[in-house]
């Protein structure tokens, strides 16, 4: 369809969409899921261009996704999923949109589609019997099954042309990027006292803790309002893994250090995109408002994440 960002587009009705599906409920590995249901008929604009995303399940860099696109607000609210409040962008092979006409049909339900869809949301439990889910962020490695190195120009070419990403954007995320998998060969190849900044990736942050964390309840309630911590303040509440109890704190994050906006949700679960278990939380964390993942530290990734904040990262900002 030779998409770009801001193009207005048109969700196909359910029974055009159900004809694209195989007996698992997807197109090219990739899962149409009950949450994207409601959207059939709708007109939506496209936000970005979904031809690569980061891989989180085995941190193998970028992979390449075919014919895809995320469009704005459609994010995954969980409904089907157990109540999973990862909010993840959803993904929109272009098989399942067509171009805005002028005079849209209404488009019918179809009966067979939901139930295709709601049996595929759940995998065979482990051997220890826990239920597991399946989704589009579960399925991903088999949706974007080939690899997309540094090197590959062409994806950069396609961030500019699809209007992801500026020109002087994705310069700088690539310069990033280049510099980034330097410092990773420099750990592997030089002793400590030769690597740059102790071989650390672009941003240079440096846990201050061995060990436990530390933690802090401040029991935020969605429409508060924050300032995200300072970088030195984050910084002496991680360990040597960029952790607090198990939760990351990445560079993308730190780029919001200052930053005063509203508190979004409060979080207590998510799914596992590696085994696709119902991961809870024994201390909430919360998502703020208009925080995403940029993607500027991952080659302009178009996923745009919304990170997860523990609250020791965060004040209250009264007025």
């Amino acid at each position: 369809m030779d998409l770009r960002v801001g193009d207005v587009v048109e969700v196909r009705g359910q029974a055009e969409i159900l004809a694209t599906l195989d007996e698992r409920g997807e197109l090219d590995g990739l899962p149409f899921m009950p949450e994207m249901a409601a959207y059939c008929g709708r007109r939506l604009t496209v936000h970005k261009i979904a031809h690569k995303l980061c891989d989180t399940q085995t941190r193998t860099g970028l992979r390449k996704m075919e014919r895809a696109v995320h469009l704005t607000g459609a994010r995954c609210d969980g409904s089907a999923h157990g109540g999973c409040q990862t909010a993840c962008s959803m993904y929109w092979k272009e098989a399942w949109l067509k171009r805005a006409d002028a005079d849209p049909a209404p488009a019918a339900p179809d009966p067979r589609l939901l139930p295709l869809l709601e049996i595929n949301t759940r995998r065979p439990p482990g051997d220890d019997g826990v239920e597991r889910y399946s989704c589009q962020g579960t399925e991903l490695l088999r949706a974007a099954p080939t690899c997309l190195p540094v090197r590959s120009m062409g994806q950069y070419v396609d961030d500019v042309r699809s209007g992801n990403a500026g020109v002087l954007r994705t310069l700088h995320a690539l310069l990033i990027g280049v510099f980034n998998r330097l410092q990773e060969v420099s750990k592997r190849v030089l002793p400590p006292r030769l690597r740059f900044k102790e071989g650390r990736r672009w941003g240079f942050l440096k846990p201050a803790l061995r060990g436990k964390t530390p933690t802090e309840v401040l029991d935020l309630k969605p429409g508060e309002l924050v300032r995200v911590r300072s970088q030195a303040d984050i910084l002496a509440t991680l360990n040597e893994h960029m952790h607090n109890r198990g939760l990351g704190f990445e560079e993308e994050m730190a780029s919001y250090c200052g930053t005063v906006t509203r508190v979004q949700a409060r979080i207590d679960r998510c799914i596992d995109e590696r085994t696709g278990r119902m991961l809870t939380m024994k201390t909430p964390c919360v998502t703020l408002e208009d925080v995403v993942c940029k993607g500027l530290y991952s080659l302009n990734c178009p996923r745009e994440f919304v990170p997860f904040w523990r609250e020791i990262w965060l004040e209250r900002v009264t007025t």
